[in-house]
């Protein structure tokens, strides 16, 4: 588990965020750190291990600056199972909504999940063959068991079996089939499978209400208690190949093992992310009374599992005392301080995130390999077009992006979406009807000008916030 981080250095970590967000240097050094604090514990001597916690960072910005692709990008750096919940969807114990212990689950399920795909990959070469086996039974079915061809009289010994010579011609047979499967040479042959599916029964409630768990718990055991079915289905080799692969290997792995990794995983790896913090922030002065008090509430049922608790998933409990939390929100209204000093107290780091500047928005056009004009020129080219930014359109791009977002309310880097959006669209609605393939468009300072002048003219800019 602790290979992968062992090469993920400080400075390596964000330089593989710098591939994918402009500036916000700080929020990367601090993350950096604390990714990296999570290979020193797991590296320290057994004895101060648990004493060590990790650092939970406070990020502070306006929307669209990064705080959240930040987070989601550490995540995937470190192969780490990631949540993202929003604070203002929770609601005090006792209230309807979500609970907060659901993100720690949520937490659980995404670890179960990338646990259950590395242990399939692992055994894919064996689910292959067994595919394999199953597609050769349906288009040539073995001289064996109740399967067994019956012989003609002339081709039959003495002893009633069969000659050793039809066997080894079945064989042969099968091995040649065999190639021609693992070629594609018969992706379009129609064969009849068995799908194996629960058939699990709804279950209805009766009487008070459950909590969560319970209700997946019971689910569970009465998934494990019915048995599976088979379906016959007629389908090509090719969709055979999918359909049963995924079955297969989910035959080869033990859940049981599959589970007791991702709990560890979770445990050591895990990060959530908690966005709009600051909507569940009290004001002091509120008279503690009204949605303050729902909002408190919330965070005093955040503060257990910040501080770390045992929480029941229905794959087993989970401590949370070294999962990473990072919180986020513009606090725009309210402030950091007005959260209650406990919760304060679990975020020792805070980091402020600068607002983009027009030089931003041009990098962030520009340099990222997820850019927003790398992803339109590979969407036209799978039409067969062209498309190419003169770099005077990008700067008049970002000029412009970050006009709107001065006059109007400021929304990051998602206003480039909008942009983007205004002025390809015709392009895109006119492909490939009207621009066929073959066909090249090159965006200039111009056309850009041309397109999006409206946007900064018309001071009633409602219909482009998004």
């Amino acid at each position: 588990m602790t290979e992968h981080l062992n090469r993920l250095t400080p400075r390596q970590i964000v330089f593989e965020l710098d591939q994918y967000i402009i500036g916000q240097n700080d929020a990367k050094r601090n993350v950096a750190i604390a990714l990296r604090n999570r290979w020193r514990r797991m590296n320290s001597p057994e004895d101060i291990q648990k004493e060590i916690i990790p650092n939970n960072i406070l990020m502070i910005g306006a929307t669209g600056v990064g705080k959240t692709e930040i987070a989601r990008r550490l995540a995937k750096i470190a192969d780490a199972p990631f949540v993202k919940v929003e604070a203002s969807k929770f609601t005090e114990v006792g209230y309807v909504g979500r609970d907060v212990e659901s993100m720690v689950r949520d937490l659980v399920e995404q670890a179960v999940g990338m646990v259950r795909t590395q242990k399939k990959e692992e055994v894919k070469i064996k689910a292959e063959q067994a595919v394999e086996d199953i597609i050769l039974d349906a288009l040539i079915p073995p001289i064996h068991g109740n399967n067994a061809v019956k012989p003609r009289p002339e081709n039959t010994e003495s002893n009633g079996t069969i000659p050793e010579d039809d066997n080894e011609l079945n064989q042969r047979t099968r091995e040649r089939f065999r190639e021609k499967i693992r070629n594609g040479d018969l992706d379009e042959r129609k064969i009849e499978i068995e799908i194996q599916q629960n058939q699990s029964p709804s279950v209805g409630m009766i009487g008070g209400a459950m909590d969560d768990i319970s209700m997946m718990n019971i689910q569970e055991m009465i998934g494990n208690m019915v048995p599976r079915r088979g379906k016959k289905r007629k389908v090509t080799v090719g969709e055979a190949k999918k359909l049963l692969l995924d079955e297969e290997a989910g035959k080869l792995i033990d859940m049981d093992e599959v589970k007791l990794e991702a709990i560890q995983k979770a445990e050591n790896l895990g990060i959530i992310f908690i966005d709009e913090i600051d909507k569940v922030a009290s004001s002091r002065s509120g008279g503690g009374s009204g949605p303050d008090v729902s909002r408190e509430g919330v965070q005093r049922d955040l503060l257990p599992i910040v501080e770390g608790s045992a929480v029941n998933t229905k794959h087993g409990v989970i401590n949370t005392d070294h999962i990473l939390f990072i919180a986020a929100g513009a606090f725009h209204v309210a402030k950091p301080s007005d959260l209650i000093p406990e919760l304060q107290g679990r975020f020792p780091i805070r980091v402020e995130l600068n607002s983009l500047t027009e030089s931003d928005f041009y990098q962030i056009l520009k340099t990222p390999k997820n850019a927003l004009t790398k992803q339109y020129e590979a969407m036209m080219e799978a039409e067969g077009v062209d498309l190419q930014f003169e770099d005077g359109a990008l700067r008049e791009m970002a000029r412009i992006a970050f006009e709107v977002n001065s006059e109007v309310e400021n929304i990051g880097a998602r206003r480039l979406q909008t942009v983007m959006s205004l002025l390809l669209n015709d392009f895109m609605f006119d492909i490939p009807d009207v621009i066929g393939p073959d066909s090249s468009i090159v965006v200039t300072a111009d056309m850009v000008s041309e397109k999006l002048s409206h946007m900064v003219k018309n001071r009633d800019l409602s219909q482009f916030i998004l």
